[in-house]
């Protein structure tokens, strides 16, 4: 598939996972990526000690590869004079300017938004930021796992009603962030090829979470009520619920709203005697009765191991899933049909697999050109690229305004 952001150059000056992941997904794209690292490196590169405890074959990890692949990388110490001068040059020639430095971080390196306007009056500057670029907290730092799981209310509604507040998974609001970073940048190019001009956007990992729990926020902003956990035991509705099996495992249904689909179900639990049952006829009965019913289907799921279960449940058209575990979902048949699994060859590591672009496009799949980059790989030719000759690139270094390239 021929790069369909082919000719967009991207500037990242970001760290950890949000932003930079927005950056591979344009890399996959066809984009060209420069990515700006401290000598030393992205932290979430160089978390070896972590990389080594977790046992992954890689001197640093396959999750920084996953938000880093397809991209150029130059090594530059932003705590040198000098170095503004360096990224203004290399703005100058770009279309997207990627950043999620505090805002009071960006005016103390000289890189705010009007700086990097006033060199390159074309440019997509995109800011990422914990609490958003406006506000009295725009300089309070912020990650996915505080902001957007804690400060966005996600974490008060997920768990059993009474538990202590439900942790999450490393990376989930920044993963969800990533793809409403790149939504913002291709509204804005888009917009720049109709008027010729440059904009900006700015994305928060807090508004992430905002959106990610719309239904519920949208709800409490007319009602002001604090929407209530779900009892699995006695839930909202008993066929949007999930099951143990006969062997320890789990399912869970996606019944909501199927009346047609209630006979179906019981059909294919040999329950058949429940249609009857004037306590479940309804929805409304159903709900009223949900603590009698989860007992029901509790022990009719109970007397089979999960996948037993399958052919009965895809025979009869439910929709259904099996709660997989993650391994299970690395091996998953339909994910590798879909293409969201794709190989890609290290000069290091070798030949690993990775996770794809989440969509699919016509043309074909969005697919990674190369791993992610050695810490300052690409600083000489990027620097030579902007005009800049061998005394000056040799100044810099010397200077320690660039680090030296990766051997």
């Amino acid at each position: 598939m021929p790069g369909m952001l082919s000719g967009v150059r991207v500037l990242e000056i970001a760290n950890w996972i949000a932003a930079p992941t927005a950056a591979a997904l344009m890399a996959d794209l066809g984009a060209d990526v420069i990515k700006v690292e401290p000598p030393e490196g992205d932290p979430y590169r160089v978390m070896t000690h972590r990389v080594k405890e977790m046992g992954f074959p890689f001197t640093y990890s396959p999750n920084f590869q996953l938000g880093n692949r397809g991209k150029r990388s130059i090594a530059v110490d932003l705590r040198r004079p000098e170095a503004v001068a360096v990224i203004l040059d290399i703005a100058a020639g770009c279309d997207v300017f990627l950043c999620n430095l505090l805002p009071e971080r960006r005016e103390k390196y000289g890189l705010a938004e009007d700086e990097i306007a006033a060199r390159n009056p074309r440019i997509i500057d995109i800011s990422l930021t914990g609490y958003g670029a406006s506000g009295p907290e725009r300089n309070r730092p912020g990650f996915d796992f505080a902001a957007f799981w804690g400060r966005a209310g996600i974490m008060t509604l997920i768990g059993e009603e009474g538990s202590s507040p439900a942790s999450q998974r490393g990376g989930m609001g920044d993963h969800t962030t990533a793809l409403n970073v790149l939504t913002a940048i291709l509204a804005c190019l888009r917009l720049r090829d109709a008027t010729g001009r440059g904009q900006r956007a700015q994305v928060s990992l807090v508004n992430t979470g905002l959106w990610v729990l719309g239904a519920n926020i949208a709800q409490a902003l007319v009602d002001r009520r604090q929407p209530p956990r779900h009892d699995r035991r006695a839930p909202p509705d008993p066929l949007v619920n999930s099951y143990p099996t006969a062997d320890g495992r789990w399912l869970v249904l996606g019944l909501a709203e199927s009346q047609p689909l209630w006979p179906a179900l019981c059909r294919a639990l040999g329950r058949e005697a429940l249609v009857a049952d004037v306590r479940f006829a309804t929805a409304d009965g159903r709900q009223r009765n949900a603590a009698a019913l989860v007992r029901e289907l509790e022990a009719a799921f109970a007397t089979r191991p999960l996948e037993d279960w399958r052919p009965l449940l895809d025979g009869a058209g439910l929709p259904w899933d099996p709660v997989l575990l993650v391994t299970e979902v690395a091996a998953d048949e339909q994910a590798r049909r879909m293409g969201r699994y794709t190989d890609l060859d290290d000069p290091v590591h070798g030949r690993f697999t990775t996770l794809a672009a989440p969509f699919n496009l016509s043309e074909g799949l969005p697919a990674p050109t190369r791993s992610a980059p050695q810490i300052g790989q690409h600083t000489d030719d990027v620097l030579r690229e902007i005009g800049y000759d061998e005394a000056r690139v040799r100044h810099l270094r010397e200077r320690r305004v660039v680090g030296v390239p990766a051997t």
